[in-house]
């Protein structure tokens, strides 16, 4: 027993002195700038001191010092707000290139895979389908007026439970890419994007407690409706957008995705 107590408060003093040790390195780290800005206001003025030494002119001294006080406003003006916005926008222009590529896996993985089954779905696809072929020669223009048709199209989706069961089980073996998705911190910069996943999360979870998807009560097959459609609605607009990153950036990526393209049927089929 007395060994026990020993051993627990030997414990004790080493915890005592790690969180001294820590606290007291948070502190030197914090004081660092204080010691830094204090020696630098030393050295000049020792070299302020040591120019009147050698001059004698405190007036020369202080047309430069008012000088140098006078440019201070234009300093900070390019370091701090330009240089530091320009900085700032390269990182985030970064930060999407890195999104664009996550947004590129969801799309190889299964976002074209699963824009078939919701076309498949959908009663009225045919009504937007022209908008959504995307060509070659398409332009900014064309990819604004696609997106907003997309925005707008009200679909119809019809109970098809032969399909439902597929896409059941294409979404359940997806699940964790979708979860090492939704772990990605780079999905912070695009909010869109991580509704969509959350709707095809949502989806996948709701069909993952439904085992049986014959003679649904009317209730479940209206809300299992309610959410393919959000789904849908937001990979569509995903999409286009999508494919005019592919267009500007990477043509020959864009020329596939046009090839593989699920509403195009002339394209590689997918699902229709």
């Amino acid at each position: 027993m007395r060994d026990g107590f020993i051993r627990a408060t030997a414990g004790r003093k080493k915890g005592v002195a790690a969180l001294v040790e820590k606290r007291d390195g948070k502190k030197w780290y914090r004081s660092w700038y204080v010691y830094l800005g204090g020696a630098l206001l030393v050295s000049s003025a020792a070299l302020y001191y040591l120019h009147y030494l050698i001059f004698r002119d405190v007036r020369h001294i202080f047309i430069y010092l008012l000088g140098d006080l006078a440019l201070m406003p234009v300093e900070v003006l390019l370091v701090t707000i330009i240089i530091h916005r320009l900085l700032e926008v390269r990182e985030k222009r970064t930060r999407m290139e890195k999104l664009n590529m996550v947004i590129g896996a969801f799309f190889s993985e299964m976002g074209m895979q699963l824009l078939g089954y919701f076309a498949a779905f959908d009663a009225r696809c045919r009504e937007i389908r022209e908008c959504l072929l995307a060509r070659p020669e398409w332009e900014e223009e064309d990819f604004t007026m696609a997106r907003k048709r997309a925005e707008d199209h009200a679909c119809d989706i019809r109970r098809r439970e032969d399909l439902l069961e597929e896409m059941r089980l294409y979404l359940l073996s997806r699940r964790e890419f979708l979860l090492t998705l939704l772990e990605n911190p780079a999905l912070l910069e695009h909010e869109t994007f991580t509704d969509l996943l959350w709707a095809v999360f949502h989806l996948t979870e709701e069909l993952k407690y439904r085992e049986m998807l014959e003679d649904m009560p009317e209730a479940d097959t209206e809300h299992l409706c309610g959410d393919i459609a959000r789904a849908y609605t937001l990979l569509l607009r995903e999409w286009l957008i999508y494919l005019e990153h592919l267009k500007k950036n990477y043509p020959y990526l864009f020329s596939l995705a046009v090839r593989m393209n699920p509403l195009d049927p002339q394209a590689s089929p997918v699902i229709r």
